[in-house]
């Protein structure tokens, strides 16, 4: 299982358009999106993910995303 976490500037308005691309992700196996951190960090668990993928997919959504290291 890896752990990997972004910063982004996810809104609720945006998080059902999110939440259904993150749900369709191959390998991602739960994700999380703290709303009370002023980086708005999403936290996403699962095996063999590609971090620039999910950066890439948010980006397309109008969502700023930055892998945290």
């Amino acid at each position: 299982m890896e752990i990997l976490v972004f910063k982004t500037n996810l809104s609720r308005r945006k998080l059902k358009q999110v939440s259904n691309a993150l749900d369709q992700t191959r390998h991602l196996l739960h994700w999380h999106v703290d709303f009370a951190d002023c980086d708005k960090v999403l936290r996403v668990e699962g095996q063999n993910l590609s971090p620039q993928k999910i950066i890439d997919n948010l980006n397309k959504m109008g969502v700023f995303c930055e892998e945290l290291l």
